[in-house]
């Protein structure tokens, strides 16, 4: 038994010592590493502390990474490096929400980037999660890589065995070699102390800014600038997206964005565009003017800023009359529009053409421009709709209307939603023309289309088409649905009143006419419609005070009725 014991104490003793000659020695390279770590600080509108977190650089022009989480809602953002010197954060150049990662530049003359690791580590491995401190390096924690995940196709996700403090978030895990790993993450869990996570530094460093980043939630709660997309085409989205949302609140912001725009890519027309706009809505056009010749030099394809050009000009004229500028009329938007179609043969090209000739009155020009691309590639119904208001102007009913069958035969039944607004212009055409039951069709169709969208003011059209038709029952469910919708409206009264006494229904006209004066008693159209019921009725006594009433408020029917009844 005593052998027994001195073996198992033996044992133990021996394991104590292998475990205290195994505890590693502090890393070589800490001193190195330092000088690309620092504590980031964000703040908000007034200046007021928001968040506090950690970072490193990543490359020698002061690009950074952190956890996203401290800079949202953030306005303004400063590092403080490992010598205890402040600088400003002054771009972000992508980040992903998902994994609270994000990716930036420090107004640094010069920064010491950590080296990253050009290859994953195996599971087991040690990694080390430097501190950040001034100017002397503080312990290293040394941790084991448990966990690797795949994300986005090639990169990692850690999870390490180590007692990680919260304040420690956002600072690096580092590889024997010195070479930077993963940035350590917040933990979603504080049931497991011992464990923490990091996502590939590799992935912190891909991160980049697309045209669809304008509208990420989370970026667009920092009011730091952001980086444009070095990619063209996605530069032109965001500055689309981001004049689409403009306000006067980003006037300024937008501005910018523009002129980094220019900056980025001097020779794409989009800047000098998106700059002539943003004059445009300012009504200084000659800067506007100036812009669009530069976007028209520098341009490749120049049908694009020709159409901009023309649309411009002819917006101007439509929208603002009041400012003068010589220098833009119609027929110089005309003339851009032309430029452009035949730089480019694309429809949209000729119907802007078409729709300033419609504007200048030319309305035989604009329907030959219209038909001349239908079949083209164009959205035709389009193109007949215009060609038939132009036939209108010219007061060729006919032709109207059959340009509007032309419009609606695009479609086929059943119809889907765009058809709609075709539907419903063939329908006021046709009601306009006394073809009362094609009306009321094309109403049917459209109320079907767009049950929505359909008001009291469309249920008093299709009376009024129903009443022409002699659809007379129609007629007055669609004003009853009329008045249940705008029950303010005296006029729906007093139609229905007017179709009821037209039909017999003398008590119902009754009924209704009596509603009409309840909305609003100063109108005379419902003491008419109700005296003129109440006489037809036999109720002539009760009914000639009534018509009386309407002739005191200005009815000029009222007399006669009187003279008629009253006898």
């Amino acid at each position: 038994m005593n052998l027994t014991k001195h073996i198992i104490l033996s044992i133990c003793l021996l394991s104590t010592a292998l475990l205290i000659h195994a505890a590693s020695p502090q890393p070589s390279w800490t001193k190195k590493t330092l000088k690309a770590l620092f504590t980031l600080k964000t703040f908000d509108d007034n200046g007021q502390l928001l968040s506090s977190s950690h970072g490193f650089f990543i490359g020698n022009k002061g690009e950074a990474v952190s956890n996203l989480s401290a800079f949202k809602g953030a306005q303004r953002a400063s590092i403080i490096d490992a010598q205890g010197k402040e600088y400003a954060v002054s771009m972000l150049l992508g980040a992903n929400d998902l994994y609270d990662v994000i990716k930036f530049r420090v107004d640094i003359k010069q920064s010491t980037p950590l080296t990253i690791a050009t290859s994953q580590p195996q599971e087991g491995s040690r990694l080390w999660l430097q501190p950040y401190s001034i100017k002397k390096p503080s312990k290293c924690l040394e941790g084991t890589l448990t966990r690797s995940e795949t994300i986005n196709g090639s990169y990692a996700y850690y999870t390490i065995t180590l007692n990680t403090p919260d304040p420690l978030v956002g600072l690096p895990f580092i590889n024997d070699n010195g070479e930077v790993v993963g940035i350590c993450q917040a933990s979603s869990s504080k049931k497991d102390a011992n464990v923490c996570y990091a996502i590939s530094a590799e992935y912190a460093n891909s991160l980049k800014m697309s045209g669809l980043s304008f509208n990420n939630e989370a970026l667009r709660s920092i009011g730091i600038k952001k980086d444009l997309p070095d990619d063209l085409s996605q530069a032109v989205l965001t500055l689309y997206l981001a004049g689409t949302a403009l306000d006067s609140t980003r006037m300024a912001d937008y501005s910018t964005m523009i002129e980094d725009f220019i900056l980025k890519f001097p020779t794409a027309p989009d800047g000098y565009i998106s700059r002539a706009q943003l004059a445009v809505v300012n009504r200084q056009y000659a800067e506007a003017d100036k812009n669009m010749s530069e976007a028209l030099k520098v341009a490749d394809k120049k049908d694009d800023a020709h159409f901009s050009y023309a649309r411009m000009i002819y917006q101007k004229a439509l929208y603002d009359q009041t400012t003068s500028y010589d220098a833009w009329s119609l027929e110089k938007a005309a003339v851009e529009a032309e430029a452009a179609y035949q730089a480019n043969p694309l429809p949209i090209y000729r119907q802007l053409e078409a729709q300033i000739r419609f504007s200048q009155k030319d309305y035989p020009a604009a329907a030959e421009l219209y038909l001349s691309v239908v079949g083209q590639g164009g959205i035709d119904a389009e193109l007949y709709s215009g060609a038939s208001q132009c036939k209108s102007a010219l007061g060729d009913t006919v032709a109207a209307i059959a340009l509007l069958d032309s419009a609606v035969n695009t479609f086929s039944k059943p119809y889907l939603k765009a058809a709609a607004p075709y539907l419903l212009a063939r329908a006021y055409a046709n009601l306009s023309a006394g073809n009362f039951r094609h009306s009321f069709n094309d109403l049917n169709e459209y109320e079907q289309l767009m049950p929505t969208e359909v008001n009291d003011r469309f249920y008093y059209v299709r009376s009024q088409a129903a009443v022409g038709g002699r659809m007379f029952q129609q007629a007055l469910n669609d004003l009853a649905k009329a008045i249940s919708m705008s029950p303010s409206n005296t006029l729906y009264y007093s139609e229905k009143a007017s179709l009821e006494v037209r039909v017999g229904l003398y008590e119902d006209a009754i009924e209704t006419a009596t509603a009409c004066i309840h909305a609003d008693a100063q109108q005379s159209d419902g003491y008419l419609f109700l005296g003129l019921a109440q006489c037809l009725l036999g109720q002539r006594t009760e009914g000639c005070k009534n018509l009386e009433k309407a002739k005191e408020l200005g009815d000029t029917q009222a007399e006669e009725l009187i003279k008629k009844y009253g006898k």
